[in-house]
């Protein structure tokens, strides 16, 4: 590139219209020119070639995704993980804000998603490492979403459970239990205290479990529950299948009694979330297989809010999301930069339920509650509920208990010296 031409990639901050572009936080390692990296990759996800042979015309002035921000450090040391054929030169670590113009794509998720980290910012020249930070969208290109039909305060009104956490219980064992026992112990958690009993994101319409199966016996239970505890509660059936069977399998399943349903947002992707939100008479709780391929590396790959903010735009209501702990491998800035995700202002999107999971039982709920700062995210625990020594019911009632106790300000050992599920819970897991 000769300096006009990297020039021609570069915008000074407030030059254009906020409201026709979207704006790109990266970070790369490039061997090479910082300023002639950056405008590889603005090039190679926008206009690429901009002319013809022999002709007059330069459209980048008006396609053209542009750098309005770079900053950059030496890497004397080289790139900071081993890169097969990795390109020759002085390595820098940079980090960029690139404003890129959504009419180059309109408002298409898989579109979007092949212009900001598809082939043109993975196989820019000279870098090999690069990593998407953060996306953020002008309200121009908001209005033409949805988002979530029901959001934080609809999950809330259907449940009728507010100023307190919403208590998930993933039913345990997922894999291989028939249907009537599998909604026995949806019955037992809910009976205990949970608000929503759910599906692994395992389990869908399986032989030992047929959709339609599972979802009437769970049905009949959350409604037997519903009548004995005089509150409302959730059934929320995995129906992540093809493409073309969620529309079918969601009217399946709420037909015969399921009141939300779940899609593994990545491997059935966005658009096809995007799609059941247009048909969905319910809640649609999407969860995160897959996302870690993205966003585990932190020198490159995808970081998890983007894909967190992709499916809040898609219309997920519900976000679960790797959480706090070690067995997610995810630091806790991330995962409160996801929560984040699910509930700042994003336009006229109502705000998704933020679910950080991984591992949760009674003894995890206040540093839950304390990281994520308010009472709007759903605590999902799988063992501390259907692995509780005393049984699922048992299991929900300590995690009730111990709410109790932050409610009011009681240390857990205290509180269960009075409550047996939350001894028994702190005896069983407290060590792990």
């Amino acid at each position: 590139m000769t300096p006009d031409d990297i020039g021609a990639f570069f915008a000074a901050p407030g030059s254009v219209d906020p409201e026709a572009y979207l704006e790109l936080d990266v970070t790369f390692e490039c061997a090479g020119d910082p300023r002639v990296a950056a405008a590889h990759l603005c090039s190679e996800q926008s206009t690429a070639q901009w002319k013809r042979v022999n002709v007059h015309e330069d459209f980048r002035p008006q396609f053209a995704a542009k750098v309005i921000t770079l900053q950059t450090e030496p890497q004397p040391d080289g790139f900071s993980i081993a890169v097969t054929d990795a390109p020759r030169g002085p390595v820098h670590r940079c980090r960029a804000t690139i404003i890129h113009p959504h009419g180059n794509f309109g408002p298409r998720l898989p579109n979007l998603m092949s212009a900001v980290m598809g082939e043109g910012l993975f196989f820019t020249p000279g870098v090999p490492l690069v990593r998407l930070e953060d996306i953020r969208f002008p309200e121009s290109y908001l209005a033409h979403f949805e988002g979530p039909q029901f959001g934080v305060a609809g999950v809330r009104a259907q449940l009728q459970a507010y100023d307190r956490p919403i208590f998930f219980g993933v039913i345990k064992p997922n894999i291989g239990l028939p249907p009537e026992p599998f909604a026995a112990l949806g019955y037992e958690g809910w009976c205990g205290g949970l608000d929503i009993a759910k599906d692994d994101e395992m389990l869908a319409d399986a032989p030992w479990s047929p959709l339609a199966v599972r979802a009437a016996a769970l049905g009949a239970a959350r409604r037997r529950a519903e009548r004995e505890t005089g509150v409302p509660k959730m059934y929320l059936a995995n129906i992540t299948d093809e493409v073309d069977r969620l529309c079918e399998l969601h009217d399946v399943a709420v037909s015969a009694g399921a009141n939300a349903v779940m899609v593994n947002a990545m491997p059935v992707g966005l658009s096809g979330i995007r799609a059941l939100r247009r048909h969905a008479r319910v809640p649609i709780v999407t969860h995160f297989p897959f996302i870690a391929a993205f966003s585990r590396v932190a020198t490159h790959g995808v970081h998890s809010r983007v894909i967190t903010r992709l499916q809040r735009l898609a219309g997920a209501d519900v976000i679960i999301m790797p959480g706090f702990g070690g067995r997610m491998m995810t630091p806790e800035t991330e995962v409160l930069e996801n929560v984040r995700a699910c509930l700042e202002p994003m336009g006229s999107l109502r705000p998704s339920l933020p679910v950080p999971g991984g591992s949760d039982w009674a003894g995890t709920l206040a540093t839950v509650h304390r990281l994520v700062g308010s009472t709007d995210f759903g605590f999902v625990p799988g063992r501390g509920v259907f692995g509780h020594p005393m049984g699922p019911a048992a299991g929900a009632a300590s995690i009730r208990a111990a709410w109790e106790a932050i409610a009011h300000g009681v240390p857990l050992e205290e509180h269960a010296e009075h409550h047996a599920s939350l001894r028994a819970a702190i005896e069983a897991f407290g060590t792990h």
